[in-house]
């Protein structure tokens, strides 16, 4: 049984970028452009894969991790450079070899199977992907004799005025049977103007040495696009997320506006879910079941439950339960955490905090380094005094505890079991089960004060030079 290595080029710079950070780390639905590629090469079959990197090398490395293998392509001398640095990095049970360029994101697992087959169908010892384009201008056309096998690939500056007609192009991604590379990757040298070693000449040897060169072409010509500046990026942008709202919506998902919802590509939601416009599902999101998302909610990197209704809200590395409601205009930061049937109402603010079973946080308040029980009730305008500007401390609410509203909780403070904190109380210590506790200024009324201030405040107004 053959095994399969994916070598992935991701080495330049990326000039047209105009970016400190390389060309290949840059996003595409929320996740860097390799990525996609990378994952496609493995769906598709390969045992291992190796990244050959060289500009940023250790950028990429941090930001994509260890699962992998890395080739360090140092300095940066052309396609057929890279593939040389790579092959001493490849497994000895990897009989065959996919090079695939890193700033093709919209490459297919379905392509890239069928390529494989291709090239296994008919023993070559190097297949060629290639695309069908109505305008092929920049690219390497692909020149074929009468059987259909590659004669030759010629730039466009080489190329004839017929060869220039030529709509099949190539679009730098190879299966190589590795033994025959072997047999000709060392020939390469680097005469050519630009001094670069290119990976299109170890092909025109295999066909000079008489082994069968041949081609399969892309069903679709939009998944070969490389993207080399901004510009390309947000087309691949674009289609990467068609690609998944058109998933989501054959599973079930209702997406109200296609055309104004953003969902990164990790992202993951149940069906009979309803999405409204101006949604950012972000990061390894997910959602369950029959949830109502948005309009204009901003979602990343959080979990919520089923039966969820959540509008106009910005959630960032939160757990939600089910049966939950949150917003409008509500801000859950990291570590919040709610369980089943919560409510978060309007301009509340979470941060680090739990919030047990059936608990309310109608408005305007803010929880932060708390932990509140079940079936509390959290006044509007409560607010938990987390920081004395040195450290954070918590905030304990215990089950069934009522804070009335306009109420400081100064942590660290516990409130006990079904008590009750009168409104515009400023708590500083433990509040007892089943207690009442005021923390107020007693009220003082003074009779004729007010008549008597403006009075004062007339006769000021006629002693004034006019």
């Amino acid at each position: 049984m053959t095994s399969i290595a994916a070598v992935i080029l991701s080495a330049g710079k990326g000039t047209r970028m105009k970016s400190a950070r390389p060309k290949v780390l840059h996003q595409a639905c929320g996740k860097p452009m390799v990525s996609y590629v990378i994952d496609a090469a493995r769906n598709s079959g390969a045992k291992q894969v190796i990244l050959v990197v060289g500009h940023g090398c250790e950028m990429v490395r941090e930001e994509l991790g260890e699962n992998f293998d890395y080739a360090v392509q140092e300095p940066q001398l052309g396609t057929g450079h890279a593939l040389q640095i790579a092959l001493p990095a490849v497994d000895s049970s990897c009989d065959k070899l996919l090079v695939l360029c890193g700033d093709t994101p919209l490459l297919t697992v379905p392509t890239l199977v069928q390529l494989s087959s291709y090239f296994a169908k008919t023993n070559a010892a190097c297949t060629i992907l290639t695309a069908m384009m109505d305008i092929p201008k920049g690219y390497g056309r692909i020149v074929r004799d009468e059987a259909g096998n590659v004669k030759k690939i010629v730039e466009e500056k080489d190329a004839t005025a017929t060869e220039k007609d030529i709509r099949e192009i190539n679009t730098g991604a190879y299966f190589f049977d590795k033994k025959a590379l072997l047999s000709v990757i060392s020939n390469l040298t680097p005469n050519n103007a630009q001094g670069e070693y290119y990976l299109t000449d170890a092909i025109a040897f295999l066909i000079d040495k008489g082994h069968v060169v041949n081609a399969y072409v892309a069903p679709d010509a939009r998944e070969i696009m490389g993207v080399n500046d901004r510009i390309q990026l947000s087309y691949a942008a674009k289609v990467l997320r068609w690609r998944k709202l058109l998933a989501l919506m054959a599973s079930g998902v209702t997406i109200i506006d296609p055309d104004s919802t953003y969902i990164d590509e990790d992202v993951s939601v149940g069906p009979d879910t309803i999405i409204e416009p101006q949604t950012f599902l972000r990061g390894v999101t997910s959602l369950g079941d029959n949830c109502h998302i948005g309009p204009d909610c901003d979602i990343t990197d959080t979990k919520i439950g089923d039966h969820c209704r959540v509008n106009r809200a910005v959630l960032w590395g939160s757990q939600i339960g089910s049966n939950c409601t949150i917003g409008p205009f509500a801000y859950l930061r990291p570590g919040s955490v709610l369980a089943d049937k919560v409510k978060v109402g309007d301009f509340v603010e979470l941060k680090k905090s739990t919030v047990g079973a059936g608990s309310k946080i109608p408005h305007l308040a803010y929880v932060g380094d708390a932990e509140i029980g079940s079936g509390v009730n959290v006044g509007c305008g409560t607010i938990t005094c987390n920081y004395d500007g040195f450290a954070k401390y918590p905030t304990i609410i215990e089950d069934g505890a009522f804070i009335g509203s306009n109420t400081n909780l100064v942590a660290p403070v516990k409130i006990g079991k079904n008590s009750i904190v009168a409104a515009g109380s400023t708590i500083t210590s433990e509040v007892p089960e089943d207690a009442l506790a005021l923390g107020r200024a007693r009220q003082v009324n003074k009779e004729g004060w007010a008549a008597q201030k403006r009075k004062m405040e007339a006769e000021k107004k006629k002693d004034q030079p006019k």
